[in-house]
């Protein structure tokens, strides 16, 4: 959290307490808590029971709107519509449902519309496999859209941290007007364990100061909704501050696109999280970097190395976007020997390469999850090199 003075709390939808619920219902329940009044979706293995939980809460809470759509591509424009009528809105979906939501995404970006998107990660390309676990779209959270810009994007490797990271991912979608994803995986969203609620829930409201630009005049313009008697222009196109199109501009292009790369990355300390995990007798004979489910194998791993004698810590990134590049680099310090534990072919590895050459990777992609047990195995015949 920020020492932002907007930031204040409000109370949880579910009263305080424990409860044991799955993943994807967690994600759900963090979007009530933090003030999710509009869902747009389309059912989609494994994200479908986000979108149940949803309807059914709904459905029990005053003012909170459900709409599921023909299409994906649907549900991410009302999402946006939704959005600049004052809403905190969100749509949960997979990898192909996310294919189609991009070039609204893009669009979400340039309009500096806060949203929430939920992507339940599935094994791929395409329809894959559509019951089993993947960690495939990190590239694609990042780069899928057209243009330069950044983004946030959060990986929680639990049901707690799910639910956790469903709030922060609306309060950080208000405080820097831009869409949110929450990158789950299939074994996140579909694991059981146990949740605990607090009573009071960090909330950061959107600010709607009248008669200041909604595109420009600050690092985070302001953003009135339409219906409030602000002067809007909203367009997909290049703008100025006022949203006037300025599609002949070279100024204006180059004003907008700084900025809205910059108020993402000038506040990469406050927005990144990692976690580290027996680290504190460096230096380490190998440190293993992971994230989502793949994170829990890792910390399995290391205990087990640990008791082999091993010296070995984890660096868990709970966030991978903007790339916590400062975080991880202090971090690849700790140990002669850095393995990426993933499921994929190595998309969070090309990127701990361009800090430390020496990294190497271990992957699955054949739709099991990595076991603790394997990677294990995996950092002893490595360290044997």
């Amino acid at each position: 959290m920020t020492h932002d003075n907007r930031w204040t709390t409000v109370c949880s939808s579910l009263p305080a307490g424990r409860y044991f619920v799955q993943g994807d219902e967690a994600c759900a329940e963090g979007a009530l808590a933090a003030g999710c009044d509009y869902y747009a979706g389309y059912p989609i293995t494994p994200a479908s029971e986000i979108m149940e939980r949803i309807n059914d809460r709904f459905a029990q809470l005053e003012g909170r709107v459900f709409v599921q759509m023909e299409d994906e591509i649907a549900s991410i424009a009302s999402v946006i519509g939704a959005s600049w009528a004052g809403a905190r809105s969100m749509t949960a979906t997979s990898g192909p449902g996310l294919s189609l939501m991009l070039e609204n995404i893009g669009y979400a970006i340039i309009t500096e519309t806060p949203c929430v998107i939920v992507d339940v990660q599935r094994a791929g390309p395409s329809t894959g496999q559509a019951t089993r676990p993947a960690q495939g779209d990190v590239m694609q959270v990042r780069w899928g859209a057209s243009g330069d810009y950044e983004i946030i994007a959060l990986a929680p490797w639990s049901v707690q941290e799910t639910y956790e990271h469903t709030i922060r991912a609306f309060n950080l979608a208000d405080r820097f007007r831009v869409p949110v994803f929450v990158l789950m995986d299939e074994a996140i969203g579909h694991l059981r364990e146990n949740l605990v609620v607090q009573a009071e829930i960090p909330f950061y409201p959107r600010r709607k100061d009248r008669g200041q630009p909604a595109f420009g005049g600050a690092e985070v313009p302001s953003m009135p909704s339409f219906g409030e008697q602000a002067r809007l222009l909203v367009t997909g196109s290049t703008h100025d501050e006022w949203g006037y199109r300025r599609t002949s501009s070279s100024e204006a292009q180059a004003s907008l696109v700084a900025r809205l790369s910059n108020k993402i990355s000038n506040h990469r300390s406050e927005i990144a999280q990692v976690f580290h995990y027996e680290c504190h007798d460096a230096p380490l004979d190998a440190l293993l970097v992971a994230y989502g489910f793949s994170a829990r194998s890792a910390l399995g791993a290391v205990r087990m190395a640990r008791a082999a004698g091993i010296k070995v810590g984890l660096l868990r990134l709970a966030s991978l976007w903007p790339f916590p590049e400062e975080k991880v680099a202090a971090s690849l310090q700790l140990a002669r020997r850095i393995i990426v534990a993933e499921m994929n072919r190595g998309q969070v590895l090309r990127e701990v390469r361009r800090l430390a050459p020496r990294a190497t990777g271990y992957q699955r992609t054949d739709g099991e999850v990595i076991s603790a047990g394997e990677l294990s195995r995996a950092i002893q015949e490595d360290l044997l090199r």
